[in-house]
């Protein structure tokens, strides 16, 4: 595997940390005070973004999307970690490839706004009950004359107070297991359909994590998302992008953005008439980080180059979440010790990711979750994820 950037992926991370830089990064200090980013200015970063072709980049180009193989848009995702949440969501769109599943008139009323971003929507899989266990899902779509009755409740759906239609999963058949839960899209304003509170975060300041309540939401069979009983599987595969994209690839590039900063304020801190970075303590803490950002790095490529290849490597993407998502926590606290009391004041963003990284091992389902999947696939017999006698994981 060739480990070199070629001269157009070298233009992508320049073109999108020179849009972060420029167009996001001065953003983020007024909406971690205020908890919200101006509709306008969404609307404006947004357009920028597209005008450079940096909107949805995971959708082929047949929809509008960008196109980028798994591997480029890993790359691209890391360039994306280096500003808030709620900024990429906006200037580099919220379409996730679930609805390339959908019939000829879905992708039509949903996928093509979504990628235009005229439209947005959120997933929402979690519920009170189910959340690293996706199939432990209860709320129900029951048969009805002109489709399914939905009922049940969802939590923590991020970006639900601004969008405007939800993939969401329910439980078709109790009596199939696994194979009776399947995914339907519902629009915000339905009858029945209710939106409750943005739940307060520790951090993610601007993107909301709402409540839902479904209360016999009637649904036509045009709002079922792919084959009746295949909603877990598409959740499934939905949440293992999301693993390696919004959490693994960004998790890299926060990382990589505070190592900068850290280097940076040691070079000029002067304590006891030396430089910070003359301390061998502090040295020891940089070289640790450097060397697990650039670990995570590697098996991030070469994960994403698996996966170009049509590997599915479910395993090898919970191996890197929990590797990625606890990198980053202990980068950030390192960059908070490093900075000392600055690091600690809100006058530094260094606090800000502190809060924000952390829920990194717990969302997309916990690092003990995986750590089970990772154990289970080891005892089944898979040796590949650590014999390099067998393929990559």
């Amino acid at each position: 595997m060739d480990m070199g950037l070629s001269g157009e992926q070298r233009l992508l991370i320049d073109t999108i940390r020179s849009f972060v830089r420029k167009e996001l990064q001065p953003l983020e200090r007024g909406i971690e005070e205020t908890g919200r980013l101006d509709d306008g200015i969404a609307a404006s970063i947004r357009e920028k973004s597209q005008a450079l072709g940096l909107y949805a980049v995971n959708i082929p180009t047949e929809y509008g999307g960008g196109g980028l193989s798994v591997l480029n848009w890993m790359i691209a995702e890391e360039q994306f970690g280096r500003t808030s949440d709620i900024l990429i969501r906006r200037a580099f769109g919220n379409v996730y490839e679930i609805l390339l599943e959908g019939t000829e008139k879905q992708i039509e009323n949903y996928l093509l706004p979504a990628v235009r971003g005229e439209r947005t929507f959120s997933i929402a899989f979690t519920e009170p009950g189910a959340g690293s266990d996706a199939a432990a899902i209860r709320s129900r779509a029951i048969p009805s004359r002109h489709g399914w009755t939905l009922n049940g409740s969802k939590h923590f759906i991020s970006d639900g107070a601004y969008s405007d239609f939800f993939v969401v999963t329910a439980v078709t058949d109790p009596l199939s297991g696994t194979h009776g839960i399947s995914t339907f899209i519902v629009e915000k304003g339905m009858p029945g359909f209710t939106v409750g509170r943005d739940q307060p975060m520790m951090g993610l300041k601007g993107t909301s994590h709402v409540e839902m309540r479904f209360d016999s939401v009637q649904l036509d069979h045009e709002h079922l998302l792919g084959a009746e009983g295949q909603g877990l599987k598409l959740a499934l595969s939905t949440l293992g992008r999301v693993r390696l994209a919004q959490v693994a690839a960004r998790a890299v590039g926060k990382a990589t953005l505070v190592m900068d900063m850290c280097l940076e304020y040691v070079r000029q801190r002067q304590q006891f008439n030396a430089s910070l970075g003359d301390f061998q303590l502090i040295q020891k803490m940089l070289a640790d980080s450097a060397i697990e950002i650039n670990a995570c790095r590697i098996s991030l490529w070469q994960i994403a180059s698996r996966i170009d290849a049509c590997d599915e490597m479910r395993a090898g993407i919970s191996m890197l979440k929990i590797q990625a998502s606890e990198m980053l926590d202990r980068v950030v606290d390192r960059a908070v010790q490093i900075f000392g009391g600055a690091g600690y004041c809100t006058d530094l963003p260094i606090e800000r990711y502190y809060r924000d990284a952390r829920i990194s091992r717990i969302y997309d389902g916990t690092s003990e979750i995986h750590r089970v999947v990772i154990a289970k696939e080891l005892i089944k017999g898979n040796n590949s994820l650590y014999d390099s006698h067998g393929k990559l994981p």
